[in-house]
């Protein structure tokens, strides 16, 4: 008889286990590693021009605005969105006294990197974990397409509301 080989499962303990390394992003998405190295500047760009239209939009709807938080939902799930937007209140429900949020803010983005892998990351494997966190939407900014996919919560899943071209400068 042959053994059934099952995949490993990690979990937020076994990144503790692994060697520090700064240009190595490391997440955990149902028990699935994902690795990827530091994003490219123009991906950087995108975050910083988003950053700074939601602080502004952000000034009057009593919430903060945070770039690359940790997000541990459960020790099969640890991730770092690009960028989120959290309402005072959901804040002081989800986060640790480490800083890093229990739960799902209510508007996570994502900026795509090139590659597979990380497409179906944030566009499968993500949009999956964020309709369970039920995020309320969920952003995906395509730099190659100059183009940002909306998500919104419709009946417990992130739908596909809208597809637009990108108004922030992305330039190549």
């Amino acid at each position: 008889m042959t053994p059934i080989i099952s995949p490993i499962r990690w979990t937020i303990h076994d990144l503790d286990a692994l060697p520090e390394n700064e240009g190595i992003r490391r997440e955990i998405i149902a028990g699935k590693l994902f690795v990827t190295r530091a994003p490219h500047w123009k991906h950087q760009d995108i975050i910083a021009n988003l950053t700074t239209e939601l602080k502004i939009w952000s000034r009057s709807h009593f919430g903060r605005v945070f770039s690359s938080p940790g997000i541990i939902s459960s020790e099969e799930d640890n991730v770092i969105p690009d960028l989120v937007w959290v309402s005072e209140k959901r804040l002081a429900e989800i986060e640790d006294e480490a800083g890093h949020f229990t739960g799902f803010p209510e508007l996570i983005v994502e900026v795509l990197s090139a590659g597979e892998k990380n497409i179906y990351r944030d566009k499968q494997a993500k949009l999956k974990l964020y309709s369970q966190g039920r995020v309320q939407e969920y952003w995906i900014v395509d730099r190659f397409s100059r183009e940002l996919e909306i998500y919104r919560l419709e009946n417990g899943q992130l739908k596909l509301y809208e597809i637009s071209k990108c108004l922030l400068q992305i330039k190549h």
